[in-house]
């Protein structure tokens, strides 16, 4: 069995258009790529790539899936084997093993901690309205120009002034201890008490690509020199400083929409980027840059601008950072805000066109950006001079394109008016050390692994040092009941669909949940559904997928379509685990049930048309949208179910006897009259009729 976490770092790790472009030239079009589809014959292209979304989907044939998926289908491989194709790809070792009990209280312990973190930002949250909260907090929030809007999306909040107030709600709430301090939410001390980490601070959460709250960033708004700046979260089993960016979730689609990201250094400066109109900016938030966390942006895009303060510690960080971004096959600009400024002030200072201005006049490739830095500074001075150059030329060496080395070593030389023979030579020297070097790291994890499994297989007797491995796919490999379609027979909705008259109306319920099922259905005060939802004698709004599941179970249903259900529990399974919607639905069309996976990313696709009315005039918030025509795809689905039965019932009335006859003329009487209420509450005419 390949272990949950070796499969998650390839599901992770695997980017769609990277696995893709191995078999099919693709074009950028806006976000997506296109080209003509690699599973039937086209001459204009109708294959679609969507890196955010991390799917592809051919509006010809209808073929959809993430990157697991396409190496699935283009190459025959079932799940597993499609696993180690990736694995392979990008250089991930797997070692197998059988999910033991450690396995489980370890995936349990992570979503412990998951849970505990998710509450903090809660109390923080809840903190920063009450009187302390908004006296201290708030107002210097206001202060920095923060709008209460960003306020709320950003979860920012206020740890209170009392060591003691976040562990004993926490407490309270009967969490443990032991999670409560290795999120590192609490402390304890040599003498066995426990207090807070994060008091008397603004707080700043840290959100997972997926949108959960990993850890936090509590500024003090004290003078004191003597206190630290800033408490980060420290490093936990859901938290790796390293890998996290912050702004990553709120940033990443108009980062893959753009094809471009800002790299900017703190909290504030993401913050007031964001909400003056540029969202595709990210913080390395209180770390240096690292290799992992320009690999989470190359997720989204190939384009980094590096944009740092004007001052000699934003300098030094931003040309230390070039190397790296280029090191990593991406392409690299910096623009420096003028001294005296950042991200946050300068942005503060300007409206969004101006700043855009700016941005657009002042990016700077790194040869240009190194040797208006330097330039000036070497004056006369030849070895200086050819210091410059040199440097220049052992930053060009981190490009592993060819052609772009190429022609950025044709510019160095042009620009300094050496010879390009000369030049590069330099970079190849300098190229060819480095290959050396990691080819040397390289070997030298090969051989500790091999010494370490020789170790490993000496211990299990004579006959397992000699014998080659063999990886168990138990675990892995789709159930019977999955029942995989296999490459050659084309897979559609319809060949999914194992009941007709209900598949309509299932396919919209799932629709609606697998695209809107964490949002809330604001009904009106008035409303009998509001009603329906109270706690503790007060209305709430349920979420989507709260209703549909409720209604569902109202009515002791279920989906009767195999597939569908099947999409329907798992679902539930991660809505209930506390899963957030996009790694819910990820998992989806990750997973080996490629019938799920197919269906999934059907009914995610925004063409899919749902039968229900769609945007009217009268209609323009998608708020308003749902609260209409979710109840109302409830209600068809219940009338369809009602049709069914009455179909079901008419098909025995021709075999019954007469003495049951009457008995099963009243039931089908009985459901028309239902049938017919349900059409009168749906409101059928004209546009809504399916």
């Amino acid at each position: 069995m390949i272990p949950d976490e070796t499969v998650k770092k390839i599901l992770d790790t695997a980017q769609v258009e990277e696995v893709i472009s191995d078999y099919v030239t693709l074009k950028r079009r806006g976000a997506n790529y296109v080209a003509c589809c690699p599973f039937h014959n086209e001459k204009t292209p109708s294959f679609y790539v969507s890196p955010s979304k991390g799917i592809f989907k051919c509006f010809g044939c209808g073929k959809s899936g993430t990157a697991v998926g396409f190496v699935m289908e283009y190459e025959h491989l079932s799940y597993v084997e499609a696993l180690r194709h990736l694995a392979d790809k990008y250089h991930i070792r797997i070692e197998e093993k059988e999910e033991t009990a450690e396995d489980i209280a370890k995936r349990q312990h992570n979503e412990s901690l998951l849970i505990v973190s998710e509450f903090a930002g809660k109390f923080f949250r809840e903190a920063l309205n009450t009187e302390e909260g908004k006296a201290i907090g708030l107002e210097y929030f206001k202060m920095r120009g923060l709008e209460s809007a960003t306020i709320e999306k950003y979860g920012l909040g206020w740890a209170p002034r009392s060591r003691h107030a976040f562990t004993e709600a926490a407490q309270a709430k009967g969490y443990k201890e032991e999670y409560l301090e290795e999120t590192g939410l609490s402390v304890k001390h040599d003498d066995g008490r426990i207090s807070d980490r994060f008091f008397d601070r603004v707080i700043f959460p840290i959100h997972s690509v997926s949108g959960k709250v990993i850890a936090f960033g509590g500024r003090t708004l004290k003078s004191d020199h003597e206190i630290a700046k800033y408490v980060n979260s420290k490093e936990s089993e859901i938290y790796v400083k390293s890998r996290s960016l912050y702004g990553i979730y709120f940033a990443k689609n108009e980062i893959s929409r753009q094809d471009k990201c800002y790299l900017v250094e703190g909290y504030l400066d993401v913050l007031s980027m964001h909400q003056l109109g540029i969202m595709n900016v990210v913080a390395s938030s209180g770390t240096s840059l690292t290799v992992e966390q320009i690999r989470l942006i190359k997720k989204f895009t190939n384009n980094v601008t590096i944009m740092y303060d004007g001052d000699a510690a934003g300098i030094h960080a931003a040309v230390r950072g070039i190397g790296m971004v280029l090191n990593e096959g991406m392409n690299v600009k910096v623009v420096l805000i003028p001294d005296g400024d950042d991200p946050d002030s300068y942005s503060r200072k300007h409206s969004l066109q101006e700043v855009q201005d700016f941005l657009a006049a002042n990016e700077k490739d790194f040869i240009t950006y190194k040797s208006d830095l330097l330039w000036a500074e070497a004056g006369d001075d030849p070895l200086k001079k050819a210091n410059l150059i040199n440097d220049i030329a052992d930053t060009i060496a981190y490009i592993s394109d060819a052609v772009k080395r190429n022609v950025y070593g044709e510019a160095c030389s042009q620009k300094f008016n050496i010879d390009s023979q000369v030049l590069f030579e330099r970079i190849n020297t300098t190229r060819d050390k480095r290959l050396l070097e990691e080819k040397q790291e390289a070997e030298r994890e090969r051989q500790n692994y091999e010494r370490g499994y020789r170790h490993y297989s000496s211990d299990l007797g004579p006959s397992a040092s000699d014998a080659v491995p063999v990886p168990s796919d138990e675990g892995l490999v789709p159930s019977a009941d999955s029942s995989e379609v296999k490459a050659d027979v084309p897979m559609t909705l319809e060949r999914l669909e194992d009941n007709k008259i209900l598949a309509p109306s299932e396919r919209e319920l799932l629709t609606f949940i697998l695209r809107y099922g964490t949002e809330n259905l604001e009904f009106p005060t008035d409303s009998e559904y509001y009603k329906t939802y109270v706690t503790d004698g007060v209305g709430r709004f349920p979420l989507v997928a709260e209703f549909i599941a409720q209604s569902l179970m109202a009515d002791d249903e279920v989906l009767n379509n195999t597939v569908y259900k099947r999409i329907y529990d798992a679902y539930m399974r991660g809505y209930g685990d506390g899963l957030e919607q996009e790694a819910i639905v990820k998992s989806l069309m990750d997973g080996p049930d490629r019938e799920v996976a197919f269906a999934v990313a059907q009914l995610c696709e925004e063409k899919y048309q749902l039968t229900v009315n769609k945007f009217s005039a009268a209609l323009t918030t998608l708020s308003s949208w749902l609260v209409k025509y979710v109840p109302a795809a409830m209600i068809v689905y219940k009338s369809n179910r009602i049709k069914y039965r009455i179909k079901e019932l008419m098909a025995s009335l021709q075999k019954a006897d007469t003495e049951d006859s009457l008995g099963i003329l009243k039931e089908i009487q009985k459901y028309r009259v239902l049938a017919k209420a349900c059409d009168i509450a749906v409101g059928r005419e004209g546009d809504n009729k399916i």
